[in-house]
């Protein structure tokens, strides 16, 4: 009996055995865990600032932004608009999860090329203030971390933001009835506000042909118009790099020049200005001024104001 029991021990013990070793050979990780790793294992490589040109490194690694201002003619209500934009390019480190800017420096944080895009203008006695915020991996293999956008006129603000998660994640305040708070998820796709960051690192990675798009939050938010991808066609001819939505019916070319850094040098967006009868044809445009390279978050006192005389903002 002892003997059978002995043997049936064995039997079990080896039975058990060859399933841990075909558990072993044929146990994979988690599809998440694994694409985890191995973006942790590529963002080691390409968000390694010595990867970087030296070019690109000499520019946006000194301690300064770039500062550029900017002519307007906005079209709004169907007439257009006299003012100013600014558009404020600077490198940072962001947080990969809670996707803000870091302050202290670590190897997980992503190094972006970041935009903030200005506008200021008035609509008769009303002024209006438009700013979207971009966060580009230097690494251009990747879609934009986050962008935010806000919009201030005397009817009231509204706000809007995308976090790339799993899928874009988009959150929407308004002080319009149909627009207000409002939680999106929409798959990844190309955004139209990462394309002005994009085209700094690299223009000849900017996407052509046929696309699926997600038009700038600004436009979006003006036109009343949801947040979502709309199909566009894309070219690059010499040193304009235009985008044609036929359903929005709406044109945007930024010019740009053709040598590092290739700076924007002025852009034209034309769509359908106004409301109801008084609704037209328009184009917006706007023609650099000025550039200067400058740590403006330390030119904060009176006599600083003259950076201001410089890039002609009074």
């Amino acid at each position: 009996m002892n003997k059978i029991i002995k043997a049936k021990l064995i039997l079990w013990a080896i039975i058990g055995i060859l399933m841990l070793l075909v558990s072993c050979k044929d146990e994979k990780q988690p599809k998440d865990l694994a694409i985890n790793s191995s973006n942790t294992v590529e963002d080691e490589k390409v968000f390694n600032k010595k990867e970087l040109p030296k070019d690109f490194k000499d520019y946006w690694y000194a301690g300064e932004a770039e500062i550029s201002s900017y002519k307007l003619e906005q079209a709004r209500y169907g007439e257009i608009r006299e003012g100013t934009a600014v558009l404020i390019y600077v490198t940072e480190d962001f947080l990969p999860n809670i996707q803000v800017k870091t302050d202290s420096r670590n190897s997980n944080n992503i190094p972006v090329l970041k935009l903030n895009a200005t506008k200021k203008f008035n609509t008769g006695v009303y002024p209006y203030s438009i700013m979207q915020s971009t966060f580009y991996p230097v690494s251009n293999n990747k879609h934009a971390v986050k962008i935010s956008s806000s919009m201030q006129e005397w009817c009231g603000h509204v706000y809007a933001q995308l976090n790339n998660r799993d899928k874009f994640e988009v959150i929407s305040h308004s002080y319009f009835e149909g627009e207000a708070d409002k939680n999106l998820k929409l798959e990844k796709s190309i955004l139209e506000n990462e394309l002005w960051t994009q085209l700094r690192i690299n223009p000849k990675s900017l996407p052509i042909g046929n696309l699926d798009i997600i038009p700038s939050f600004e436009f979006a938010r003006l036109q009343h118009v949801p947040i979502k991808t709309y199909k566009a066609s894309a070219t690059i001819n010499k040193n304009t790099y235009t985008l044609n939505y036929p359903e929005l019916n709406r044109t945007l070319a930024i010019v740009f020049n053709s040598n590092f850094p290739y700076d924007v040098l002025s852009w034209e967006e034309t769509f359908k200005s106004g409301f109801g009868p008084n609704s037209q044809i328009l184009t917006t445009r706007a023609t650099k001024i000025k550039t200067i390279k400058s740590a403006y978050w330390q030119k904060n006192s009176n006599t600083d104001e003259i950076l201001r005389e410089t890039l002609k903002l009074n």
